[in-house]
């Protein structure tokens, strides 16, 4: 029998129209319209048109690498342990859907040189990450912020070390259960390290490099297996001097990585490469990885202007001879020199529009060692790409970190981006080396219409100091330099320590308020003489870092550079004479 019940028709009749008004507001909503709002100065940062930045958190620590969890938990690893940073990684978490964390926890106890820590990511439920000479991982707790507090170490680096060489190990996983990790190579071009510590001028390469056997490469090796040592991985590819970026491509199942390229051309061969040249050479080379790949190091380096392999000068080159560097693998992009090419990621979410997919962000650090010309580097660029190659120009995507152009040392940067990260929902995330700032970039415009209009304006920024090549003489900061202990200064530690004598905040001490600079002159004089290697403490924080040798300047040169620092930099100490640098070192 039939019913009819007119109340009920009313109240469907409503039921319905009101299901179907969430419908068609459904349909409108977009995915965007739940992303956090953008900080009403876009964090401090320019970025193309559609693109909102908010800041996540303003100081975790020295930030390096960083990793965000499934459910928006970020975790980041941190470049010191200990001196109030509590643990040597954090962990952070939004609770009220703003964006910005409003818990930040440390975690963490391991002390083995954790001040060059690098290296952090999740796998299988597992976190992931290292120290200078370890990789550990720690079970997440579904729900926990926080990881067991159970650690397990997988690799262990089991060389003996002196100063930090580019020994950072940071980890790339493929599909099929292995780890990817990189040993550093502890010189510039196989030097002899023993009786010319960090290479002297004319210093010839050792050929063939023993550094080879266990460094200056990337070894595979198994993603679960505990207690590891490199004795327990293969060689999967060398010729690679530093790298501190690398990611497994998903796209074509690929291992690429950004490799820092070596240092001082100048100062080692003065007579064949101008301060110029070694400014924006050699390339930081950004490389596909495949078994059995030779990038080409210790014997030759790439010059993104020639776009050629060429051959170091500790191996009779001269920045002309190509000798047999078509042999060897050649980047899918040279950028230029020491920009520090510290992350990248592949994009692999939906929120940026198409073009995004599958590209490459790279994260530059910034130089410390293009003295006499400005720094240059401090931006994330983009990397378009399809079938495992660049479709199209590097882009300048995010900028502004430094807060000025130019940059003439690395302390007057006032951020550094440093670690590269994916969200669930699509946004990337950016850390700071310098005070640990975190930044969120996410995409508010029109997928459909995004374009040249959208990316013009970063274009623009290629033309800043700090992205441009400099021009050899009007951008030479020591054109006018006249007192001869400064251009001593300049020319040879200016690298490390920056113009204005403040290093640069991480690796390099200060020389300014240093008691090792205004106190004892004979231990300064055998300092700068002999080299210093080991860990030290500069006005109450530690340094572990290489110190080369300088004999091969005239005691008149010591005498001089050493005058300079201690009367500079917020110095007052006495002058430093030729005489006492010759009862020093018996000369």
């Amino acid at each position: 029998m039939y019913f009819y019940n007119q109340k009920f028709e009313k109240t469907g009749t409503c039921l319905i129209f009101v299901l179907f008004t969430l419908a068609l507001a459904g349909a409108n909503y977009s995915p965007q319209d739940r992303l956090p709002a953008g900080d009403p100065d876009n964090g401090g940062l320019s970025t193309p048109g559609g693109f909102e930045t908010l800041v996540v958190a303003d100081s975790t620590g020295l930030a390096r690498h960083i990793v965000v969890n499934d459910n928006g938990d970020i975790y980041i690893k941190l470049r010191y342990f200990g001196k109030g940073q509590g643990g040597g990684t954090v962990a952070l978490r939004d609770t009220t859907g703003d964006g910005k964390a409003d818990i930040i926890q440390n975690f963490g106890n391991y002390r083995d040189h954790s001040s060059l820590a690098n290296g952090i990511t999740i796998r299988n439920g597992y976190l992931y990450y290292s120290s200078s000479l370890a990789v550990y991982r720690s079970k997440l707790i579904p729900g926990q912020l926080l990881p067991e507090e159970k650690t397990e170490l997988i690799l262990r680096d089991d060389h003996e070390h002196g100063a930090h060489w580019h020994i950072t190990k940071p980890m790339a996983f493929d599909d099929r259960g292995n780890m990817y990790v990189p040993f550093g190579a502890p010189s510039d071009a196989c030097q002899d390290m023993v009786n010319s510590p960090g290479g002297k001028p004319g210093s010839p390469g050792i050929n063939p490099c023993p550094d080879l056997e266990k460094h200056g490469g990337i070894w595979k090796f198994s993603a679960d297996k505990p207690g590891q040592t490199q004795a327990d991985g293969t060689l999967y590819a060398t010729g690679l001097r530093s790298i501190v970026g690398m990611r497994w491509n998903p796209a074509d199942k690929s291992l690429y990585a950004v490799v820092h390229g070596r240092d001082n051309l100048h100062r080692l061969f003065p007579g064949l490469f101008t301060s110029w040249q070694s400014a924006v050479l050699p390339s930081e080379e950004f490389v596909k990885v495949t078994q059995g790949t030779n990038v080409g190091w210790p014997y030759y380096y790439y010059d993104q202007m020639k776009g050629k392999k060429m051959l170091n000068p500790e191996y009779g080159g001269d920045g002309k001879k190509e000798g047999d560097g078509a042999r060897y693998q050649k980047p899918l992009i040279g950028f230029p020199g020491h920009w520090a090419p510290n992350d990248m990621l592949f994009y692999q979410g939906s929120q940026f529009p198409e073009r995004y997919k599958n590209g490459a962000f790279i994260a530059f650090h910034g130089s410390t060692n293009r003295a006499p010309y400005p720094q240059a580097g401090y931006f994330v660029c983009f990397v378009p790409f399809r079938d495992g190659k660049p479709s199209g120009d590097w882009e300048v995507f995010a900028d502004g970190f430094a807060g000025v152009d130019p940059i003439i040392n690395v302390s007057d940067a006032k951020f550094r981006p440093m670690g590269l990260a994916e969200g669930p929902d699509g946004s990337l995330y950016i850390t700071d080396s310098r005070k640990g700032k975190v930044w969120r970039i996410m995409f508010k415009g029109d997928k459909r219409r995004f374009g040249a209009a959208q990316l013009a304006a970063m274009e623009k920024h290629k033309q800043l100091a700090h992205i441009r090549t400099p021009d050899e003489v009007a951008d030479n900061l020591d054109i006018k330099t006249k007192e001869s202990g400064q251009r001593i200064y300049n020319t040879y530690c200016t690298p490390c320590h920056q113009r204005n004598g403040l290093g640069d905040g991480s690796r390099f001490p200060p020389l300014g308020g240093s008691e090792w600079v205004t106190g004892n002159k004979k231990r300064l004089i055998e300092v700068v003489a002999n080299g210093l290697e080991g860990p030290i403490q500069v006005a109450g924080k530690p340094y572990n870092d290489l110190m080369p040798k300088h004999d091969f300047l005239k005691p008149e040169e010591i005498a001089q550079v050493l005058t300079y620092i201690r009367k500079n930099f917020g110095n007052d100490a006495d002058a430093v004479s030729a005489s006492d640098v010759r009862q020093v070192l018996g000369k």
